[in-house]
């Protein structure tokens, strides 16, 4: 599934989608962010609380296909601005982590 199908079947609210088609291949939760870089895999979705500056860059050395920032975290202009520079999707779900993973988890 896209990332942008993804998004629009579960009704996350879209704040960056520099690359719509991107597969997403699998779920990673993690906030703590050196743990992100080593253990998220290539085409994930890491569902985060964490909405710094630095998650932009982990998605990008990760390589995930999508954050998804749980709990209706938002992040600021800035964020979304770098995001969209280095290509990152990102997405907010009104729900918990963990809820937001069981509901993805038979699209990825």
């Amino acid at each position: 599934m896209t990332a942008e199908s993804l998004a629009a079947k579960h009704g996350f609210k879209v704040l960056a989608m520099p690359d719509p088609d991107r597969t997403v291949k699998g779920c990673y939760i993690g906030d703590l962010l050196s743990w992100v870089m080593g253990r998220a895999r290539q085409d994930n979705a890491w569902i985060t609380i964490m909405s710094n500056i630095n998650i932009a860059a982990v998605a990008a050395l990760s390589d995930v296909s999508l954050v998804i920032l749980a709990e209706d975290v938002q992040p600021d202009e800035n964020v979304l601005n770098t995001a969209k520079a280095k290509n990152v999707n990102i997405v907010c779900s009104p729900l918990p982590a963990y809820e937001t993973a069981v509901r993805i988890t038979s699209d990825v």
